[in-house]
């Protein structure tokens, strides 16, 4: 359920992969992973940050989870890669487990859609807008990165680069489906993965313009680790992760498989 992915002693990346599993709860419900980086600085207490926490199903059990990592008080900062529901139409009730210090991070394309998950009570300034070129965000006396994704798949999307642990968190971008859940683990075999990466991609991601640019962006950060939202792999190593990146630029994926048949009349 839960897998730490870095621990340098101050600096920690834990993955929650698979929280609803034996609890009946899920259903048909598509499985989401959902991330917490801590940092405790030189001269301050230990802060957190959550990627994507998901659908109101999972708070209570994302909950008792990660409390075993940090005290939810010390929680500050939700980011939600898009607006989708499984990325945050939980941010209510965090919100409320949190405290009214914690701010939610989302792109500006969405910053006024997101609030429909939540009470109106919340103050708008709860709903931080993140600029189409990402930004710099300050977890203790450390920092990650909003990288730009957009159109893979949301026209407004971002991954977040931890510079610390040199992970990428993509969120969408590498999603597989596999027959069975399993326990989260690093992919062994490149060529064989694709192909529960594929269907996903093609039908998702928008286009290879947008993947290749990704690509582009991707090459430039030094990355050990690339993690993604959905399922139970990720890609570790410089080896795994540029057969990845290779894989991403060279697919081609939505709008460039279009064809008029895509478009038919309904007779």
């Amino acid at each position: 359920m839960a897998k730490e992915l870095f621990n340098n002693g101050k600096h920690r990346c834990i993955v929650f992969d698979d929280i609803l599993k034996d609890t009946g709860v899920m259903g048909n419900d598509v499985q989401s992973n959902q991330f917490l980086i801590t940092h405790t600085g030189m001269d301050t207490i230990e802060e957190g940050l959550i990627f994507d926490p998901g659908g109101s199903k999972l708070v209570t059990h994302l909950h008792q989870e990660l409390t075993k990592y940090i005290p939810t008080n010390r929680i500050h900062k939700l980011v939600l890669s898009h607006q989708d529901p499984d990325t945050g139409a939980g941010a209510n009730v965090w919100l409320m487990l949190t405290g009214t210090s914690t701010k939610i991070y989302v792109s500006s394309l969405w910053v006024r859609f997101v609030p429909h998950f939540s009470r109106n009570d919340f103050k708008d300034d709860v709903f931080v807008p993140i600029p189409d070129r990402g930004m710099k965000l300050g977890l203790s006396d450390s920092e990650v990165h909003l990288l730009p994704a957009h159109f893979l798949h949301s026209p407004g999307n971002f991954q977040i680069y931890d510079p610390i642990s040199r992970i990428l968190f993509s969120g969408d971008l590498g999603t597989s489906l596999l027959p069975a859940s399993g326990e989260l683990r690093e992919v062994d075999d490149f060529v064989e993965h694709a192909k529960y990466m594929e269907g996903f991609h093609k039908r998702y991601m928008s286009s290879v313009r947008a993947a290749r640019l990704w690509a582009r962006m991707a090459r430039g950060l030094d990355l050990d680790c690339i993690v993604p939202q959905h399922g139970n792999r990720y890609f570790k190593g410089k080896a795994m992760v540029n057969k990845f990146i290779d894989w991403v630029e060279n697919t081609e994926c939505g709008v460039d498989l279009l064809t008029q048949d895509s478009y038919p009349l309904l007779k």
